[in-house]
């Protein structure tokens, strides 16, 4: 079931401006050589869940993945649809487009497993991120991946202090949630935080990825980067 497109205002300036921008662009580029050294060869399967307009896995595709990209929101799969018919037909071929909340993964997908399971950049959006949490995990095959990049919550004066609203900055050495460059409230989480939280459900963590900021120490980057491997004798 999928509930009102709370998506439809914003998904021109998601798609078009922000993943557009210099930012954007090395953050999913750095990001998918990151992701490289932890997936399985291609064509593995990979589940992008509220991968939006295909940013950061139709890179996958062209790399010979099999990828499904699982979204809510009808106007961010209409972008992500556009962007589809530019890929090269083998890649485009690759790609499935699910409408679907991620908190009911696992029955939108009756039950299919996956190599590699993805959650980037819009985890921070939840209230509670424990329900989509439990669906990453579930949604993991056996010795699989699951990969969350979320706001940085150790960072959060990051964002203001480059912009030089030191006011901003200092409160937000003890936030845990601001309004984002989308305008919209967003909440951040620590690598140690998401570890718990997959932990409990059956994913070993791994090492967090390296920073997506390389000049910057790890607890002050503005984005928590994280990879577990699905225990391969979990029971679900």
């Amino acid at each position: 079931m999928v509930g009102d497109d709370s998506w439809e205002s914003l998904a021109d300036h998601f798609a078009d401006e922000a993943y557009a921008s210099a930012k954007g662009l090395v953050r999913t580029t750095v990001l998918h050589q990151q992701l490289l050294e932890h997936l399985p060869a291609p064509p593995a399967a990979v589940l992008d869940v509220g991968g939006g307009a295909g940013h950061q896995s139709f890179p996958l595709a062209r790399a010979g993945y099999d990828v499904t990209l699982l979204d809510p929101s009808a106007a961010m799969l209409g972008k992500a649809q556009q962007r589809l018919r530019k890929l090269p037909d083998d890649a485009r071929h690759r790609v499935t487009l699910l409408q679907a909340d991620g908190e009911n993964a696992d029955e939108a997908l009756d039950g299919r497993r996956f190599a590699a399971v993805l959650r980037h950049g819009v985890l921070g959006y939840l209230e509670d991120p424990e329900p989509l949490i439990d669906q990453l995990c579930r949604c993991a095959d056996a010795g699989g991946v699951v990969s969350i990049m979320a706001g940085n919550a150790h960072a959060m004066a990051v964002r203001p202090a480059l912009e030089r609203r030191w006011d901003d900055a200092l409160a937000s050495f003890d936030a845990s949630s601001e309004i984002g460059v989308l305008g919209v409230p967003t909440h951040a989480h620590t690598v140690e935080e998401l570890s718990d939280l997959i932990r409990d459900r059956g994913i070993e963590p791994a090492r967090p990825l390296p920073p997506t900021q390389p000049n910057l120490p790890p607890r002050r980057t503005q984005r928590s980067q994280l990879t577990g491997i699905a225990h391969p004798h979990r029971v679900e």
